[in-house]
């Protein structure tokens, strides 16, 4: 399971405990998301908690320096930091992904990248060992899936819906029919996400797919806690609740 947590969410200390707190109760990958004026990918609840961080002046320093001090406190996990193509691009994007390896990143997710506008950012994050993850969904054509795997590295994030991030009550049946045609193309770990939130799905997923993302449903439930300071438990507790009972 990769949780998906907005840095600077609820504020930029509590995402550093929330993303700590993760990682010793045994997550493996987090992705850590750079909060974004316009991020055309998520839905409300993604959006809410990225405002809430740009209100109180979360930028790329800031969420390069949270990496640098989750990294500190966990030298084993993956570290993936998620986000748009404007600020790398406003940062200066061979800098950026030096800054990026340098705090101690793994990977990197850049939801509005094409795969054929991806060569200078994937030239830096081969130089600098880092993964480039692609983005792959129910409406990506054959030839899209080929051309994305192939230049693929980490992991493949499949997308379960054609649409926005955010809660569902339930997964579109199209979503195994996608893992299926992706894993023609490639060897490489099948990630899903967008709606996944509850156990329910985490357990049919696994059944034809080699992990989740969990992202607005965790959000959402640190959102609904007390106060600010229950949040790192309301976190822990959750994705702890997602995972599979014979785990």
């Amino acid at each position: 399971m990769a949780p998906f947590l907005t840095i600077g969410y609820p504020d930029t200390n509590t995402s550093i405990e929330i993303a700590t707190a993760l990682l010793n109760s045994g997550v493996e990958l987090l992705e850590l998301g750079i909060p974004f004026s316009d991020p055309l990918a998520e839905g409300p609840t993604i959006q809410k908690s990225s405002f809430q961080a740009l209100q109180q002046g979360v930028n790329l320093n800031v969420c390069l320096d949270v990496l640098r001090k989750v990294r500190e406190r966990n030298k084993q996990a993956g570290l993936l930091l998620m986000g748009y193509y404007n600020p790398l691009f406003k940062y200066g994007i061979e800098s950026a992904v030096t800054a990026i390896a340098a705090s101690g990143g793994d990977g990197l997710i850049i939801a509005d990248m094409p795969t054929e506008e991806s060569t200078t950012l994937r030239k830096y994050c081969a130089q600098h060992n880092i993964h480039l993850i692609p983005l792959l969904a129910p409406t990506s054509t054959d030839d899209r899936i080929e051309q994305s795997c192939k230049q693929a590295s980490g992991f493949i994030y499949c997308v379960s819906v054609a649409g926005v991030t955010g809660a569902r009550a339930n997964l579109q049946h199209s979503v195994r029919d996608l893992v299926a045609r992706i894993r023609r193309y490639t060897t490489l770990p099948i990630l899903v996400g967008f709606g996944i939130s509850t156990p329910e799905h985490v357990a049919e997923v696994g059944t034809f797919a080699d992990g989740v993302v969990v992202g607005s449903a965790l959000i959402q439930a640190i959102e609904n806690g007390t106060n600010k300071s229950d949040a790192v438990e309301t976190a822990r507790e959750f994705v702890e609740g997602l995972r599979p009972v014979n785990r």
